[in-house]
């Protein structure tokens, strides 16, 4: 099955892949679709739109930019082989520049992204992947994945897990103690009363988001560990 959109990061953030050969009106379809389904991970987040070497005219850029803008999507730039895009691009006063391959960061085969830090207060990660963190994720902070989320450390921020829609993803925290927790379209906070220090993982269970010991969890058997 040919892929429409495709998600990515590298060292330049996110980068929205468009099927350079595909009808175009497939690719705006299948990219609503995706920005729909993922509209936490995407919400206020600055992405390079990677179209190939697709001529694109001015209404199609429009339409695009418009699509964006309804999902508080921005471009921070718009990357193209094709003469013809990037002066579109330039028209509409938004950044362009030819497709560059090598800027992208090498990943683990599953896109996985490693953090060896503490993420503070105001400070937002965004990954289309899965997440590990080897530091807290302190109050007023946000971590955004496509993927499970796993924290060596405490977490005391917002969490947000398959927040493209995968329901199969966890959480899971040496402390956790959020402000909120997010698997794919869920929301729950940690549990009153919960002893501090044992480590811990969310999951859906049913139509909700269950929280049990790291131990439990692994005693059932359960593949994602």
């Amino acid at each position: 099955m040919t892929t429409l959109v495709a998600i990515k990061g590298g060292k330049d953030g996110l980068r929205l892949h468009l099927n350079e050969s595909a009808g175009w009106s497939d690719v705006i379809e299948a990219l609503r679709s995706q920005l729909g389904q993922g509209a936490q991970f995407f919400n206020g987040a600055r992405v390079i739109i990677d179209i190939g070497n697709r001529p694109l005219t001015e209404e199609q850029l429009a339409e695009l930019m418009a699509l964006m803008h309804e999902h508080h999507l921005e471009a921070s730039a718009l990357a193209s082989t094709s003469r013809e895009s990037r002066s579109a691009a330039r028209a509409a006063g938004v950044v362009a520049r030819p497709v560059t391959r090598s800027i992208t960061a090498p990943e683990s085969p599953d896109g996985a992204l490693f953090i060896w830090r503490t993420v503070r207060s105001g400070q937002i990660v965004r990954h289309h992947g899965h997440v590990t963190i080897v530091g807290d994720v302190n109050a007023g902070a946000e971590v955004v994945a496509g993927g499970s989320v796993i924290v060596w450390g405490r977490v005391r921020g917002i969490v947000h897990a398959g927040a493209l829609g995968d329901r199969t993803v966890i959480i899971g925290a040496i402390e956790l103690r959020p402000m909120q927790l997010r698997i794919a379209d869920l929301i729950a906070r940690a549990p009153d009363g919960a002893a501090a220090g044992h480590p811990e993982v969310a999951y859906i269970d049913g139509d909700q988001i269950a929280v049990e010991s790291w131990e439990r969890y692994r005693r059932a058997n359960r593949s994602d560990l």
